[in-house]
């Protein structure tokens, strides 16, 4: 019943939303005769904030139509190469017509990003793609709005969350030999997962695994994400969070936690650096500070844009991480696409690299949280492991922004470079989406060495990698 009085509640805002924007334009257009009158600025200013604070946020485009590799522009083309009922992997293809970039990128890492399914979108990770495509050929999770997935197209569960980073990873392997694999934030634990049961098998793992700001283990440094999980029952959850999409949308009747429960949640963490952000928008207005007030509006289109999760994918996600912690316990069973069960087993990892990176300020995965991993992957020797902590940064801080780009991406582009340099040469055919093969893409990159110390632990393995 919530969601259905919440879409009636902002049915009924829209018409004011949109007379909002009109009367800011009437207001502030230099030819209207309205915007002569006193206090003009002032009251377009807060028409805009008015259609701000009311308006529906739609998903966010990525919006990047090209790079600066060393000076030259690299052409980005956005395109779909895997298609799943929850999730499309999409990639960002480079394009060049300097033969000096061209043969530069050729040889560059391949990098999935599994972007979380959080209550954001994938947009979310869009400085982290951007400053990626420098050095990378990349590849992210872009996770669907589930109320906008027909139920004919089933439920969706944790262990389909991990099967699919399975088959995006084995995707981009039978292409290009092998790749690379980043988590941000909540798939760390699932990423952990796939690549566990990936190594349980005998299969050939990513070269690296970079975890960032992720629930590895939460009881360590418990944040107030955290408590919230740890103090209420999985019945409360089922019964206080989870409704079903109203019939206006193409998932309807689908059992969801809705956004807008999620985003309600991330003001109430905040709400006095919210109101201070959007008075200081207000003012940034009124003086003409064009740049301020649009480095606002960027933010916040990104913000306030969420989607509704699967309840099943919620509600499991809550109960393995949150109050079970069945990776850390080692209780943790997937079932895999065709029905078998299998326990996961990080200790299982041998040949994949491990770096881990928390942020000192970090209010949403605490300090240790994310380093637990390498408690986990006892099988990969010392040497094949790091840690970095970003000192003064967020959770947001470690992917996005001036501290992601200056101290956490050359950590993390170094040790990618120094894995991919001592892997085999990655294969010069792709599978096609038919099975056929078919000539590899052309993209790739160089390599520093790299800086980060690692983990001061005691770790057992062999050192071989495969290729």
């Amino acid at each position: 019943m919530l969601y259905q009085i919440y879409e009636t509640q902002r049915s009924l805002m829209e018409p004011f939303a949109d007379f909002a924007q009109a009367a800011s334009k009437l207001f502030s257009n230099p030819v209207s005769p309205f915007n002569q009158i006193p206090l003009a600025q002032r009251l377009s200013a807060g028409y805009d904030l008015l259609y701000r604070l009311g308006k529906d946020y739609e998903k966010p485009t990525f919006d990047i139509p090209s790079v600066d590799v060393d000076g030259v522009g690299v052409a980005i083309h956005e395109r779909i190469e895997l298609d799943k009922p929850f999730c499309e992997l999409r990639r960002f293809k480079r394009f060049s017509d300097d033969p000096a970039t061209l043969t530069k990128i050729k040889g560059q890492p391949v990098v999935l990003i599994v972007a979380p399914l959080s209550g954001h979108y994938a947009t979310l990770l869009r400085d982290t793609v951007r400053t990626m495509l420098k050095d990378h050929k990349v590849y992210i999770t872009d996770w669907k709005n589930a109320r906008l997935v027909p139920l004919s197209e089933g439920e969706f569960h944790l262990d389909d969350y991990v099967n699919y980073v399975q088959e995006f990873i084995r995707y981009l392997q039978g292409t290009y030999g092998n790749c690379h694999v980043i988590s941000v934030c909540q798939p760390t634990v699932p990423v952990l997962a796939a690549v566990s049961l990936m190594a349980s098998r005998g299969e050939t793992t990513p070269l690296t695994m970079t975890m960032m700001g992720g629930p590895i283990d939460a009881r360590k440094s418990p944040t107030s994400v955290n408590n919230l999980a740890m103090n209420r029952s999985f019945e409360w959850f089922e019964n206080n969070v989870i409704y079903r999409v109203p019939d206006n949308f193409p998932g309807a009747g689908r059992r969801v936690y809705p956004g807008f429960l999620q985003h309600t949640g991330f003001v109430a963490m905040n709400p006095d650096r919210h109101a201070s952000s959007h008075y200081d928008y207000f003012k940034d207005l009124i003086k003409g500070d064009d740049a301020s007030a649009e480095a606002h509006r960027k933010f916040y289109d990104e913000y306030n844009a969420v989607l509704d999760m699967d309840a099943d994918y919620y509600l499991e996600t809550i109960s393995t991480v949150f109050q079970e912690y069945r990776l850390v316990n080692g209780t943790w069973d997937v079932r895999s696409p065709d029905g078998k069960v299998e326990r996961v087993r990080p200790q299982d990892i041998t040949t994949t690299a491990l770096f881990t990176v928390e942020g000192e300020l970090d209010d949403i995965s605490g300090s240790g949280q994310t380093e637990a991993a390498h408690d986990l992957c006892t099988g990969i020797v010392r040497k094949e492991q790091r840690h970095l902590e970003a000192k003064g940064a967020g959770h947001y801080g470690i992917f996005s922004g001036r501290r992601w780009r200056e101290l956490v991406y050359p950590q993390v582009k170094a040790f990618i470079v120094e894995h991919q340099l001592s892997a085999a040469p990655v294969s010069k055919t792709a599978t096609s989406r038919t099975g056929a093969a078919a000539p590899a893409p052309a993209e790739s990159a160089t390599a520093a060495a790299v800086t980060s110390a690692p983990t001061q632990r005691s770790r057992r393995a062999t050192s071989a990698r495969k290729a």
